[in-house]
């Protein structure tokens, strides 16, 4: 599971509440791999079934097989909600975090679709059945390494909005000076018409509902398309530097653990447990909560 913000939530000190804890939100135990396991089997199996549903001549064959799977899902994952808002000790802060937010449009919309076809003026039956397709965000409860990406898309955020702020005045520049040179009568009609070409142009889209047709508008087409390639990798080697450098950091896959109580996310500075007061395992000695060598088994 996902380190982090699981000490914030509250580790309950003992009992039946500890035990669904340990195996809900960790995954250093057999029953919690296994948890792991069939959720993720889940959630990528009524994904599906919400990709098949949308289908017309399958959902009008198989609209039994299809409902019947969606309330199967719809009940599973409301029975993981409550599991985990009972088995954490502030349960109101996992509701309003990301990932209580996500598990509960998970299953909002199966729910919510029981009253739409009085309320058809305002829920739209389809769009509710779409919705369930955001159940494949809970997918990053389970996978470390989108922890890792988001950490580096927040840490770079402040270069990744400077560098949009730069195109966005590429393209509103170049698009306003295309607008003056081919005019309406080329398909460039307003400066917002204009600066939706020069979008797909920088992009390298190019959708070609609007091209230009004099030389020198080509030739600015063509100083357009050379910068989209050049700016494409420009965000990439931003996120990608932040990523490798918190790699060198903390390598993915060491998990800094207690080996009396299991309590795991320590970062190097941490010395003690701060559950059961244990010395911790040196961050150098490459030893996980079991005390063998990450990647192994």
């Amino acid at each position: 599971m996902i380190p982090g913000n699981q000490h914030e939530l509250g580790r309950p000190p003992g009992g039946w509440r500890r035990r669904m804890y340990e195996v809900i939100f960790e995954s250093e135990t057999p029953a919690g791999r296994l948890f792991d396991k069939v959720i993720v089997t889940a959630i990528l199996v009524s994904v599906a079934v919400v990709i098949a549903d949308s289908v017309e001549a399958w959902h009008l064959r198989y609209r039994v097989a299809f409902d019947s799977l969606e309330w199967l899902f719809t009940v599973l994952f409301t029975v993981e909600y409550i599991a985990r808002l009972v088995s954490v000790e502030r349960p109101l802060r996992y509701a309003r975090s990301f990932f209580g937010v996500v598990d509960l449009l998970a299953v909002l919309p199966t729910y919510l679709a029981l009253f739409a076809p009085e309320l058809h003026a305002l829920i739209d039956v389809r769009i509710l059945r779409l919705l369930r397709i955001f159940r494949i965000f809970r997918l990053t409860h389970f996978v470390a390494e989108y922890q890792m990406l988001g950490e580096a898309l927040l840490a770079s955020r402040r270069k990744i909005m400077v560098f949009l702020a730069a195109v966005l005045m590429v393209v509103l520049v170049l698009g306003t000076l295309l607008y003056v040179v081919e005019g309406p009568q080329h398909g460039f009609k307003n400066i917002p018409t204009s600066v939706y070409w020069a979008i797909t142009t920088i992009t390298t889209v190019g959708f070609g509902d609007i091209t230009p047709k004099t030389d020198l508008g080509r030739l600015i087409a063509s100083v357009m398309m050379l910068i989209g390639w050049g700016t494409l990798a420009v965000p990439t080697g931003i996120v990608t530097a932040e990523m490798t450098m918190r790699r060198h950091v903390q390598p993915p896959g060491f998990v800094r653990a207690c080996r009396a109580c299991g309590a795991s996310g320590y970062g190097p500075e941490a010395r003690f447990c701060q559950m059961c007061g244990t010395a911790l395992p040196a961050p150098e000695s490459g030893l996980d909560a079991v005390g063998k060598p990450p990647g192994l088994g």
